[in-house]
């Protein structure tokens, strides 16, 4: 018998790889069915018929998912770099379950695609064959404003009009937010970190959909978000979050542009505290200027941007200006130092 071995080793060998295949295309079709699903579950229907956004495939982002293109980690989840139809491209991976019930995912979805404004990361498309939808977005190449500010391997030195410019043309996406796109949207979160620049150093606002959009009027929020560091009081008492609460915590980044400090939320030395107190007694707040900036001929002008800054963190919201007047009033200074 063992001679005629050798006739039946192709049958079996056949059989192996026709279950090999069968298994393949089994678990082929589980895996197919499962993307289906997550599609349909994150909005996919609804978002196909959103001629703004882009859908892209699993197997698209898949090759930008791996760990030599990682650029970011936080509590949301990770951030790749990656190359996607000839454009570089920033792709949020969140963790699962992080993101938010899927009419309101869907519902910023396609509010975060309609905004185009020059200073607005421009969200270009997602992912919704998985379980936490991914989102694609244009990528910004000097990284954010914080890391220049603070990171001390940062080699980038920014003079007091590159400091101005950045402040008013934030203050132009953030007012563009407010009150010029389809939809009012609060920021929530607004800080250095979600301000990335490109390559001109213009500034880009970010993560505002990590905030909540509101669409349907819900102003109050079941739970407070954003970073405690710049986080307005009225809001963390009350509970509901307005365009004055995106324009206190843009005081605190104005103050972070003209002393290169960190904001800190701390009894004992928090950078407002400093400038508040000195701001009461009336006193200039030269001794916090970042000395790099703080040259005899900018003090005056340095002055006016604390005291805007001052305007912004004021306890009465309705003493707090609006984003419009904030960005108005930079143009302004930024337009007189060029005459």
């Amino acid at each position: 018998s063992l001679l005629c071995a050798p006739k039946y080793l192709p049958c079996a060998i056949g059989g192996i790889l026709l279950m090999a295949v069968l298994s393949f295309l089994v678990i082929l079709h589980k895996e197919k069915k499962k993307m289906e699903e997550f599609y349909r579950k994150n909005g996919g229907p609804i978002l196909e018929q959103a001629n703004t956004i882009k859908l892209f495939k699993k197997w698209d982002l898949k090759p930008i998912l791996k760990n030599s293109n990682l650029i970011g980690k936080g509590c949301f989840g990770e951030v790749y770099k990656g190359l996607l139809d000839n454009k570089q491209v920033a792709i949020k991976k969140p963790i699962n379950g992080s993101m938010q019930e899927n009419d309101q995912f869907t519902n910023e979805v396609i509010i975060q695609s309609q905004v185009i404004h020059k200073n607005i990361v421009r969200l270009i498309g997602c992912c919704l064959e998985v379980d936490a939808p991914m989102l694609v977005y244009e990528f910004i190449s000097q990284g954010s404003l914080h890391d220049i500010l603070h990171d001390n391997n940062n080699k980038v030195a920014l003079n007091l009009d590159a400091r101005l410019s950045i402040a008013a043309q934030s203050a132009d996406g953030l007012a563009y937010m407010h009150s010029q796109a389809n939809t009012r949207i609060l920021h929530g979160d607004v800080k250095p970190a979600n301000i990335l620049l490109d390559d001109n150093f213009a500034p880009k606002i970010s993560d505002f959909g990590i905030s909540r959009l509101l669409a349907r009027d819900k102003e109050h929020t079941e739970s407070v978000i954003g970073d405690m560091n710049y986080m307005d009081p009225v809001y963390l008492q009350e509970g509901i979050l307005t365009e004055k609460s995106d324009v206190y915590s843009f005081g605190i980044v104005i103050l972070e542009l003209i002393s290169s400090r960190r904001a800190i939320h701390s009894e004992n030395n928090g950078l407002v505290k400093s400038f508040l107190q000195a701001h009461e007694k009336h006193k200039k707040a030269t001794e916090f200027f970042d000395k790099e900036i703080a040259i005899t001929e900018d003090l005056e002008l340095l002055d006016n941007l604390a005291g805007m800054a001052m305007e912004c963190l004021r306890p009465d919201v309705d003493q707090r200006p609006t984003m419009m007047e904030v960005a108005e009033r930079l143009h302004k200074l930024s337009r007189s130092r060029k005459v």
